[in-house]
């Protein structure tokens, strides 16, 4: 069900594409729009793991630096069936975590001291399981694919309202107009809902990995009250990749707009899951 969620979520995308396209910059503009969105978005996808890390302040860790954590994501990267990741720390007392990487072969695991010194062994394993999950169902690379073509969009609207849209006679002016406004707020929407979907994905995929559903959903309520009390100071850009938002959840019609779906949900899924 969450895969076919995504697939609708991702042909919508398209759908919105090829219509901004056609209608503001014909096949053209279109396929200039797509080639520079790409261009841009593999260049972060290559270079993603070492950004990342900076951004958050991370530092690499060795086995002999941090043997329980090591064994662990060993132990359970053997589970997932995954190449061994590296394995960082990010000096941040908030708890959390995030995973990033082009592909399980050049994966990061990441936790902050703050996630090792507030949760148990158990919640821990679920923490580290849901960012296996992530690597195992390559969410970096559908990242990627969505970012590019929410980009596409947004450099096609961008065209629209600066140099106008097609100029002939099937064109409109207030339809092309009305296309650059709306066109990039509903490729953001798409582009977060597909987070929100592969969020759930990997709470149950991560919750197969560890064999701890409770344990998982004991550490989300954990997170989240953690991220309400204590803030984190990172680029906003970075914030999706955690596990809980670290920038704090809003509630209402800003739901729509974050890249996280609420804890209360994913924590219901995973009691359901577990029962």
């Amino acid at each position: 069900m969450n895969n076919a969620k995504v697939f609708v979520l991702m042909a919508g995308l398209t759908a919105l594409f090829g219509g901004v396209g056609a209608l503001l910059g014909g096949q053209s503009g279109m396929v200039m729009a797509l080639v520079f969105a790409a261009v841009m978005n593999v260049a972060m996808y290559w270079g993603s793991s070492t950004m990342v890390l900076r951004m958050y302040g991370a530092r690499v860790v060795t086995a002999a630096e941090a043997p329980e954590l090591y064994e662990m994501v060993d132990r359970l990267r053997q589970r997932a069936g995954l190449p061994m990741p590296v394995v960082a720390i990010a000096p941040h007392a908030q708890p959390n975590a995030f995973a990033t990487g082009r592909n399980p072969e050049h994966a990061v695991v990441c936790v902050t001291a703050g996630l090792m010194d507030l949760v148990s062994r158990e919640e821990l394993e679920g923490v580290v399981a849901h960012e296996l999950a992530h690597i195992r169902n390559r969410d970096m690379l559908l990242q990627t694919v969505t970012a590019t073509m929410a980009g596409a969009i947004s450099n096609l609207a961008h065209f629209g309202l600066f140099f106008g849209g097609r100029d002939d006679e099937d064109g409109s002016p207030a339809a092309a107009l009305m296309m650059a406004i709306l066109a990039p707020i509903a490729a953001m929407l798409i582009q977060f809902a597909i987070s929100r979907q592969r969020e759930f994905k990997a709470d149950q995929v991560g919750a197969q990995i560890s064999g701890r559903p409770l344990a998982l959903a004991s550490a989300l309520a954990r997170l989240e009250n953690g991220a309400r009390r204590i803030p984190m100071d990172v680029a906003p850009a970075v914030a999706p990749l955690a596990q809980v938002n670290p920038l704090a959840g809003m509630g209402g019609v800003s739901k729509l707009f974050s890249t996280h779906p609420p804890t209360e949900e994913r924590i219901a899924r995973l009691q359901a899951l577990a029962a």
